[in-house]
Order: structure tokens, then C-alpha cells, then sequence
């Protein structure tokens, strides 16, 4: 699996939508059900699919699809 599936799965389990679905508006402002725990699932998949784990500050960033590849890039993975 391509990195790229793996992110966009971690989002798709998460919210149960299709990938489709994902583009960089999708965020804590776009998508009604996002909350704090989807946020924590979406960063544990990140982190299990990716063999990484978050700094705290990182964590609290990532209220949008568009700044987790951000942050990803900044633990080097490519997407």
C-alpha cells in the first residue's frame, strides 16, 4: 500500500467516508463530526500505519487533512 492509501485510510476509518471525499478543505471547520477523538483516532492511525509518533504539539495541530501531510512531511514520510 502507497503511503498516500495509508494516510487516506486513516481518515476514511475514522470519519467513514470515502476517499473521494478527502481533499484539503476537509477540516475541524468543513466536517461536523470532527471532535477531539476523532482527532486522537486519525493521529493513532497515523501513527500505526506510519511507524511514528507525534510530538504533543504536533497532535494538537492536526485539525485539517491538509496539515497532516504537513506534518508528515516534517517526519519524513512522503505522500
Amino acid at each position: 500500500m502507497e503511503n498516500l492509501e495509508k494516510y487516506n485510510e486513516a481518515f476514511t476509518e475514522v470519519f467513514g467516508v470515502s476517499a473521494d471525499a478527502l481533499n484539503d478543505s476537509f477540516s475541524k471547520e468543513t466536517v461536523e463530526e470532527w471532535d477531539s477523538v476523532h482527532q486522537l483516532n486519525v493521529i493513532s492511525n497515523l501513527e500505526d500505519a506510519f511507524d511514528i509518533m507525534f510530538d504533543p504539539e504536533d497532535i494538537m495541530e492536526l485539525t485539517s487533512y491538509a496539515k497532516g501531510k504537513e506534518l508528515l512531511a516534517k517526519y519524513d514520510v512522503a505522500l
